[in-house]
């Protein structure tokens, strides 16, 4: 299989977006429809290269006493809403044009979400469970103190991502207090309160600053997203109708659903979803999955990976079985849940894939030559900077508590999650509707259309 250029892959989506803007944009109507589009032109231009792209190389002392240098990246992509919003991943594949895509997806991320923040992104090339706790904790300080003068509360907010947490959140705003507190950071530190110091980075333990809800922010949003497509989808052969473009829908009662990805999203989502109803069939980790058509066991099957460190030997009843990732993507199920890393769904697997909605969770999982095979076959997609939105709203609720130096209930962020969530799947599907185009397509004109009446 050829290898999947993550940036290439964003921007043909960005593309396919703009092909269906009907009306161009421009500071007013007297400048004339070329100048306008001209205007348009410009503007996309600028959102297909990222602002700036920061590229670090630091120390690292290990425990056997060497010292290891470590690449690292954050990518400020488009800050025209607001600061840069993104989280921090440690893997060893991470690369500057994965890093730009993720960037690039926050920015539109953001804007779908109605929150106003930019988007950003950040990794180092590292295996994480190559190092001790000791030698994690000195990456995560290292990383922080070579980009802190790119970083703050109203310049560029960092977050978890793949592989990074809560802890290693506390490490890193530890660090970046000791920096601004240093003679380089003087004019910086003189004008940040404690609050604002604690709003540099989401994600944190409660303890420093973070929101109840955030851990399951992810995964509670994309389930609030699902449960209001299925309610479409429900609506609209109660009435003997079908959406536009998509041909009837023919779900279980409880419908089956396969979660690719165990982390933070997979692992939470798959609990929740089989806590509301869902029929939860397989679920994978990096080292393979496990597949039972009558339902598994959610709650045993995370608590079997927490004390094996795997689910693949996960036991069962019944014609339960071990499965690698390939074959849980290509299961009979309703949905179908990639919750692990980009571009795992591509025109080499897109065609075995059987499920009826594909509910991104990871970011870019599907890639632009598998979207035209679901479009073709009207299989809904739920795109992943709508699908996976809930972690960067309850970030932005975090942010927002530490700047105010407010404290929300869990149920207060969970009920505006919900608002939030509800509310730009709304706005998605009746652009969907009016225009006739499919649910990625119909986020990105929403999302957009934001950015670019906000340009200047």
């Amino acid at each position: 299989m050829k290898t999947i250029n993550p940036f290439e892959s964003a921007m043909l989506q960005l593309d396919t977006a703009v092909s269906k803007f009907k009306v161009p944009f421009g500071p007013s109507s007297a400048r004339g429809q070329s100048s306008k589009f001209k205007d348009l032109k410009e503007k996309i231009l600028r959102l297909k290269n990222p602002e700036k792209i920061i590229e670090v190389n630091f120390p690292v002392k290990l425990d056997n006493g060497q010292t290891k240098v470590f690449k690292g990246y954050r990518v400020q992509y488009n800050s025209t809403l607001g600061p840069y919003k993104g989280g921090i991943r440690f893997h060893p594949q991470v690369t500057p044009d994965e890093v730009k895509a993720l960037a690039f997806w926050m920015t539109v991320k953001c804007s779908l979400a109605g929150i106003p923040l930019g988007g950003g992104k950040g990794g180092v090339v590292v295996d994480p469970k190559s190092l001790s706790q000791k030698e994690l904790e000195r990456l995560s300080q290292a990383y922080v103190a070579a980009i802190a003068a790119d970083i703050g509360p109203h310049l560029d907010i960092p977050a978890p991502d793949v592989n990074t947490n809560p802890q290693i959140m506390e490490w890193m705003v530890d660090e970046f207090a000791k920096q601004i507190r240093s003679s380089k950071f003087k004019v910086q530190s003189s004008k940040l309160t404690r609050t604002e110091v604690l709003a540099t980075f989401t994600g944190k333990p409660i303890s420093w600053g973070g929101s109840k809800g955030r851990t399951e922010a992810t995964a509670r949003g994309g389930l609030y997203v699902l449960q209001a497509l299925m309610e479409r989808i429900a609506s609209s052969v109660k009435r003997q109708k079908k959406a536009l473009d998509a041909k009837p829908l023919t779900l279980n009662a409880s419908p089956t659903v396969a979660v690719q990805g165990m982390g933070n999203v997979g692992g939470i989502f798959a609990r929740l979803a089989s806590d509301s109803g869902f029929t939860v069939v397989a679920l994978s980790d990096s080292k393979g999955g496990v597949y039972n058509p009558e339902g598994l066991d959610v709650k045993a099957a995370l608590l079997w990976k927490d004390q094996k460190g795997r689910v693949s030997d996960f036991p069962g009843p019944g014609r339960q079985k071990s499965i690698s990732n390939e074959e849980l993507l290509e299961l009979p199920v309703d949905i179908l849940a990639p919750s692990a890393l980009e571009s795992v769904v591509n025109d080499a697997n897109a065609k075995k894939v059987k499920a009826k909605i594909i509910l991104e969770l990871a970011n870019g999982p599907v890639t632009p030559e598998a979207d035209k095979i679901f479009n073709r076959e009207k299989i809904y997609v739920v795109p992943d900077f709508l699908a996976n939105g809930g972690g960067v709203i309850v970030s932005y609720f975090e942010w927002y508590q530490n700047i105010h130096n407010q404290h929300w209930t869990e149920k207060e962020v969970n009920l505006k999650l919900k608002e939030k969530m509800e509310k730009a799947f709304g706005e998605v599907w009746k652009t969907h509707i009016n225009t006739k185009t499919d649910l990625r397509t119909s986020a990105y004109l929403g999302a957009l259309t934001r950015i670019l009446k906000a340009m200047k």
